[in-house]
């Protein structure tokens, strides 16, 4: 099978590339910049700009469903413009990619696009699944609906939409990981806020299984992509610093001092989200990584 992927040369993107290349199929790429176009047997760049508007029209062909990563990094100071961009990234990007699925001859099923877990209401004791019609009021929930309504627009083609509401991404190449896990390696390191805040996870092959997962049994809707055991940041950091063999020993870091350093960005640190993968469970998937114990030791064996 052919699939187009935005946001391929990313974190998640590169280690979906080599799983799908590993299942023998053929991946075209999207890429902002020129120098990362490769054109290999079965792994194919094409240049776009959806700033700009503009769009390679042979990346479609043949393409029977197209994965949607693209999206500007939200772990960075969020500052107006850069909110600005933060949205424009995802939804003109899925604009972008509408017109040419209208315009061109193709065959394209499904579109599988990246989502976020932040729409979801904070909850420190309520679990919250798919069919939650409640939202938090914040810009990253705000973010999350302009961007799943730019997708939706596919379902007016007869196009399926599924949608996979990510949690924190667990990694040792990239993402927050790493960067919890320096102060702790330095002896430094201290759970965030009350440390309380459920933290709603999932390890990064597992991710890119699910969405090998949604192309095999075709899925459609809306599906949060977490392990089944959501966990508080206080756990999550005792569990590092058990696999690392160093001692937590100093006082939880305050909101505060984290918005002071980080700005309104701070928010990530401290949201609480209680989310359910029972949906996605009784598909039949199966996760590899269940529990923040084994997630942890197979990054930092």
């Amino acid at each position: 099978m052919k699939i187009l992927i935005t946001g391929a040369t990313g974190l998640i993107g590169g280690e979906l590339v080599k799983l799908l290349l590993e299942k023998n199929h053929t991946v075209n790429y999207l890429t902002t910049s020129k120098s990362k176009i490769k054109d290999k047997l079965n792994y194919k760049g094409f240049f776009w700009n959806p700033q700009e508007g503009k769009i390679d029209d042979r990346c479609i062909y043949d393409v029977e469903v197209i994965i949607h990563l693209a999206g500007a990094n939200i772990a960075q100071r969020w500052t107006n413009e850069y909110k600005q961009e933060i949205i424009e990234s995802r939804t003109l990007s899925s604009e972008l990619i509408f017109n040419l699925v209208k315009k061109v001859p193709n065959q394209v099923k499904q579109i599988i696009s990246a989502s976020g877990t932040a729409i979801y209401p904070e909850s420190f004791s309520k679990v919250y699944d798919e069919t939650e019609i409640e939202s938090e009021d914040s810009f990253l929930s705000n973010v999350v609906k302009k961007w799943e309504e730019s997708v939706d627009t596919f379902n007016t083609l007869g196009i399926k939409v599924c949608k996979l509401r990510t949690g924190i991404v667990l990694s040792n190449k990239g993402g927050a990981l790493p960067e919890m896990v320096k102060p702790i390696k330095l002896g430094v390191g201290a759970a965030m806020g009350s440390g309380k805040q459920i933290q709603s996870w999932i390890h990064i092959n597992d991710l890119v299984a699910m969405y090998n997962f949604a192309i095999e049994k075709q899925l459609n809707g809306v599906y949060n992509a977490v392990s089944p055991n959501p966990i508080t940041n206080q756990v999550l950091t005792k569990a590092i610093a058990k696999n690392l063999k160093k001692p937590l020993w100093l006082p939880n870091v305050p909101e505060f001092v984290m918005k002071l350093a980080l700005g309104e960005m701070s928010y990530l640190l401290f949201s609480s989200k209680n989310l359910s993968s029972k949906k996605i469970l009784d598909t039949g998937f199966q996760f590899q990584f269940s529990t923040i114990e084994n997630a942890i030791e197979d990054l930092y064996a």
